[in-house]
């Protein structure tokens, strides 16, 4: 089978290719470059191409750098930072998937392979409707469905990922016992293709600074000041500068650029049970077509091993519409710009996802 490996210059993509290469696929190269210079961007590109070219050399593939800069930036980055000028919280990962890595590169070459493989960790499950479906890793983790569950079915379909049935511990004993260039190499922490970009230098260099109150949400104090409220999230509690904590952000007002917060460890304010969902988005089908109320599921609002069992019911549009998530427990930091992502209630699926508003 010919197949478009994705590699990034880390252990995971390089054990990928490595377990493609084992079961006798026709494997071609590719690594896809965000020009960050100019940008404000990290500059560490060089790096990672390098290591890639060594994985080429070591197994003799064809490898190849494509650029897709102007489309990353006009589509993720600008979505990431229309999404925080409205005081959302955006996820370009989920973004960055679905366009950048299962979208334009899939329409300009990814589609003459007959499979794109990836170094996530997630699974291909075909259910018993004959369809397929994105299932978890085994590693729960390093599970990374949550970052998948805005790609569409077309896109599902056509990937491979060689790294779900093993754990990270596997991945790394492989690239060891290989003697892989990068068997080493530390995890990349970076958003997306921004790589070693602090986050907050990115919003800074691109919205600026603007000055405005931290608030105590029950007393209307005045506590402190931050420097635009666009730096700071709904559960936050490092960064913000005060004593006499724990403080955590629970909401802001963007039109008067403040931030209120709440101290204490198990402060009612930061946690809630309801999650309301709009423009839902199912990976292959929608599960419920005919009604779909106190359904049971898992999900999880965060990047997390941890799935949270909740019901999920929509809602009729006189009731506003979306889907309403009423989780069991109480979920800490649920933040507006976020995706909730629906599992099946064994957390063996991932179904889809829906932006969570306020």
């Amino acid at each position: 089978m010919k197949v478009a490996a994705l590699i990034s210059g880390g252990v995971d993509s390089a054990v990928a290719v490595h377990r493609l290469k084992e079961e006798g696929h026709d494997i071609h190269l590719f690594y896809i470059r965000i020009g960050m210079e100019g940008d404000g961007g990290d500059c560490s590109a060089e790096e990672d191409i390098e290591m890639c070219s060594l994985i080429a050399a070591r197994y003799g593939l064809p490898f190849d750098v494509v650029t897709l800069h102007d489309e990353y930036w006009e589509n993720v980055m600008e979505y990431a930072l229309r999404t925080v000028r409205q005081g959302l919280t955006p996820n370009p990962d989920l973004m960055c998937n679905r366009i950048i890595k299962f979208g334009y590169f899939e329409e300009r070459w990814g589609h003459e392979f007959d499979k794109t493989a990836t170094g996530h960790y997630a699974s291909n499950i075909m259910g018993p409707d004959g369809l397929n479906y994105l299932g978890t890793a085994v590693d729960p983790v390093k599970d990374q469905t949550d970052f998948l569950a805005r790609i569409t079915y077309s896109q599902l379909s056509h990937l491979l990922f060689p790294l779900g049935p093993l754990p990270k511990a596997e991945v790394r004993r492989i690239a060891a016992e290989t003697r892989m260039p990068n068997a080493f190499r530390k995890d990349s922490q970076g958003i997306c293709f921004l790589g070693k970009i602090n986050y907050n230098d990115f919003l800074r260099n691109h919205l600026g600074e603007r000055p405005g109150a931290i608030v105590e949400l029950e007393t209307g104090r005045k506590l402190g000041e931050h420097k635009g409220f666009w730096f700071h999230t709904i559960g936050q509690r490092k960064g913000l500068g005060l004593s006499g904590g724990p403080w955590y952000v629970v909401k802001k007002n963007v039109h008067d650029n403040v931030i209120y917060v709440s101290n204490g460890y198990d402060t009612d304010k930061q946690y809630g049970r309801e999650i309301h969902l709009d423009e839902m988005h199912w990976i292959t089908r929608d599960p419920w077509p005919d009604a779909c109320s106190g359904v049971e599921v898992t999900f999880k609002n965060r990047h997390t091993p941890d799935f949270s069992q909740a019901r999920l019911t929509r809602l009729d549009e006189g009731q506003g519409g979306g889907y309403l998530l009423e989780s069991e427990r109480k979920i800490q930091g649920i933040a507006p710009g976020q995706f909730g992502v629906i599992y099946d209630k064994d957390r063996r699926v991932c179904l889809g996802s829906g932006v969570i508003t306020a």
